[in-house]
């Protein structure tokens, strides 16, 4: 185990009693309320002292409100020291107000647009959702990527358009591991880490495989991969729990990215879990 305190760039929470997540009703294993209270004893012997929040997918239409409702969370817990909200950014010029409002909280560090739920493969490309990420540059804020590897060709062009946006590819861009398919999304994923400012989460990596037997090695083709794409300089952990939880527990992440890293150094690795999310997010 580390032997110094990380940092969990990619955490959710999510309270029944305040919000409501229609996804979740198909998947009874996380269909219930999480808090920092369950999230701290998932932790068991990890040690973190600063969390970012990456939004739930909640309600759209309560996506203020789970940004708020994580506000109230962070001054009951100090580590908690970045949020990344929902905010509709294919709205295109309209969506100026709500950055404005975001901006004016210090914890707002990014914002994520899910556009692996999109049925059109051009989501992204779309001039007016372009123009509502470009916008993120005004306010200095980043933009989580989440997409199904299926995507990352176009997602590669549409972030050419917005040069001066900092983005993170969220869970390595979510490849086929279950079915062990490392192409097309090697040569996609490779041209995307090709542009200087996409940074990586190191996330989720087992619940992209099989939740009850994937293993550590069929993992290692895609941890070498990303690694000699991004290296340590863009790349940065995430614990993704409670999704995670389905086929992992916060330690076994943590060990089994160690395990696969075995060799590197200790400074790598804290770049790797702390240092590197800390200058990306602001912290």
């Amino acid at each position: 185990m580390l032997n110094f305190p990380i940092v969990d760039t990619h955490l959710h929470v999510w309270d029944f009693d305040r919000l409501r997540y229609p996804w979740l009703a198909d998947l009874p294993m996380l269909n219930r309320t999480f808090l920092l209270d369950d999230y701290n004893e998932a932790c068991g012997p990890v040690k973190v002292d600063r969390m970012v929040f990456v939004q739930a997918e909640c309600d759209p239409a309560q996506f203020k409100e789970e940004a708020a409702f994580v506000t109230e969370l962070a001054q009951t817990d100090g580590r908690l020291q970045g949020i990344v909200p929902w905010t509709p950014l294919e709205r295109g010029d309209a969506v100026r107000s709500i950055l404005e409002e975001f901006a004016e909280n210090k914890l707002v560090k990014g914002i994520r647009r899910i556009i692996q739920f999109e049925e059109d493969l051009e989501f992204c490309l779309r001039p007016d959702f372009i123009k509502g990420v470009q916008m993120l540059a005004e306010f200095n804020l980043t933009f989580d990527i989440c997409i199904a590897d299926f995507q990352t060709a176009n997602t590669t062009r549409f972030v050419k358009q917005c040069p001066n946006v900092q983005f993170v590819l969220d869970h390595i861009g979510k490849p086929n591991i279950r079915e062990h398919k490392l192409d097309p999304w090697r040569a996609q994923f490779k041209a995307l880490s090709e542009l200087p400012n996409v940074y990586l989460k190191v996330s989720s990596l087992a619940t992209e495989a099989d939740h009850q037997s994937w293993t550590r090695e069929e993992l290692r083709p895609y941890v070498d991969h990303i690694f000699q794409c991004y290296g340590f300089e863009r790349t940065m952990f995430g614990g993704d729990w409670p999704v995670s939880s389905q086929a992992a527990t916060i330690p076994e992440c943590v060990e089994t990215l160690e395990w696969l890293l075995l060799g590197c150094s200790e400074d790598e690795l804290k770049k790797l879990f702390r240092e590197n999310a800390i200058k990306f997010y602001k912290l």
